[in-house]
């Protein structure tokens, strides 16, 4: 395959890139999205196995990857659960950074290989490149370590502070421009490496003190670092593919971590900053005082959904912990039956992940025109009869907007606290991710049903059928 095909080949893989992101904007097309995104990654790996210079040798390592990775892509889709894909992303963000760290040694050591020079005497501009590709691959790695450690449960999921700690970060960021500056103007391995182990610093630093309630938007810019560690690394290489790809999702990474601090009403750099949550242990302990909650049973919950003209539901985490989609939409479809107009509330942030709560419900085959975003469904849970809430805590609490002392406070809201009556589904009155009491549980219009969320459901479903 001449240079011409496989740039064109490229060019064409570039333009499905596109097209699958456009496609993944919406869940109507989002199976599309994915089709695109597969095509164009198959023309890519053939325009790079048949691109000029590529040597028997090379071929064969090349498809040794693609089966190991693809036999081991395989076995994770077939055992992940829902419920772990948050920490799978993290996980996989990791990789994508560590691949640009190898690239760069790569680079580095064997510079003939990619037409950028020879051992000892690099290109000054592949250098640059090369650098911030290490860098911020390095940062990615270890960011996404910690992320996942985080969202799996293995690591406390409250921040992590010590003191000083902005002004360390701070300090390391100068240090780190300042090897940059100088493994650039010299070439040095040392300076390569002191570059790697300093950002892998970095990265533990940063994510550590970031609370729960702000890790999907971690998720997401580390879904942009790991883009732009692509595309840095794109440049050394001379590959045009993976400058565009990594160009892509280091946009869109960067775009959807914005909308999300907008929807959080955060601001983007006091979240990659941290120390979010840090009040949440206190909060909870301090209000536990606030007298008994109501308690009430499935039965209950039948019998006034059944008599209501509006149900709200509003998935969170508990749903995807219980993997009640499925049986929350044969409770939705039940009451529907019975001339109940039943809508769903989807806040931005609800999950461990950006649109997490779209792909449950859209595995359950929830209509897409029942599914509303939080500025779209507001308005209407004032005059809903019912806001059936599925352990989504901290995206409902009302303390973010009353309380000024909270860790989520301006933080926006699902108001359920408007609608008439609100089942609120959970297993206890621990507090949510973000470690907050919610004041929600003791308002008057509120009744607990405790419980795993697929168990207490389903029994609704069987109240309804009777």
């Amino acid at each position: 395959m001449g240079a011409t095909v496989s740039t064109l080949a490229y060019l064409a893989a570039s333009v499905l890139f596109i097209l699958a992101l456009r496609g993944l904007s919406h869940p109507e097309t989002s199976r599309q999205g994915n089709v695109f995104g597969m095509v164009g990654m198959a023309i890519a790996i053939v325009a790079t196995l048949f691109r000029p210079g590529m040597s028997g040798g090379g071929v064969a390592l090349v498809l040794l990857g693609l089966a190991a990775g693809g036999a081991g892509g395989y076995v994770i889709a077939q055992r992940i659960q829902m419920t772990a894909l948050p920490q799978l992303v993290a996980a996989f963000h990791s990789l994508v950074g560590m691949a640009a760290v190898f690239v760069a040694a790569a680079a580095l050591y064997a510079p003939e290989s990619f037409g950028i020079g020879t051992r000892g005497h690099v290109k000054t501009a592949s250098l640059v490149e090369m650098s911030l590709g290490l860098a911020i691959g390095a940062v990615t790695f270890s960011g996404s370590v910690i992320a996942f450690l985080k969202l799996d449960g293995r690591m406390s999921g409250a921040p992590i502070l010590f003191r000083n700690q902005h002004l360390l970060n701070l300090g390391l960021g100068i240090l780190l421009l300042l090897l940059v500056i100088g493994f650039v103007g010299s070439g040095s391995e040392a300076l390569f490496w002191l570059i790697a182990l300093l950002s892998f610093a970095l990265g533990f630093l940063l994510i550590i003190p970031i609370g729960g309630a702000d890790m999907p938007v971690v998720v997401s810019m580390l879904n942009s670092y790991s883009g732009w560690a692509a595309a840095g690394i794109g440049f050394t290489v001379g590959n045009l593919l993976l400058i565009i790809t990594g160009a892509l999702v280091g946009a869109s990474g960067a775009i959807l971590s914005y909308i999300m601090c907008k929807g959080m009403n955060r601001s983007i750099v006091n979240v990659l900053l941290g120390g979010f949550g840090t009040e949440g242990g206190a909060a909870a302990a301090a209000r536990a005082d606030r007298g008994p909650v109501k308690v009430g049973s499935p039965e209950d919950a039948a019998f006034i959904m059944k008599n209501a003209s509006k149900v709200i539901i509003v998935p969170g985490y508990g749903m995807a912990v219980a993997q009640a989609q499925q049986v929350v939409r044969e409770m939705a479809d039940l009451l529907k039956k019975e001339g109940v107009e039943v809508k769903y509330a989807i806040h931005p942030v609800a999950g461990r992940m950006p649109g997490h709560m779209n792909v449950l419900l859209a595995e359950a085959n929830v209509p897409y025109d029942e599914v509303f975003e939080l500025e779209e469904i507001n308005p209407e849970f004032a005059e809903a009869d019912v806001a059936y809430v599925i352990g989504a805590n901290d995206v409902t609490n009302p303390a973010a907007k009353t309380d000024p002392s909270s860790p989520i406070y301006g933080m926006p809201i699902l108001d359920v606290e408007k609608a008439k009556t609100v089942f609120f589904v959970k297993r206890s009155m621990a507090s949510g991710y973000a470690g907050v009491d919610n004041e929600l549980f003791y308002r008057p219009n509120t009744m607990m049903l405790f419980g795993d969320a697929k168990k207490v459901t389903q029994e609704i479903v069987q109240a309804l059928q009777r």
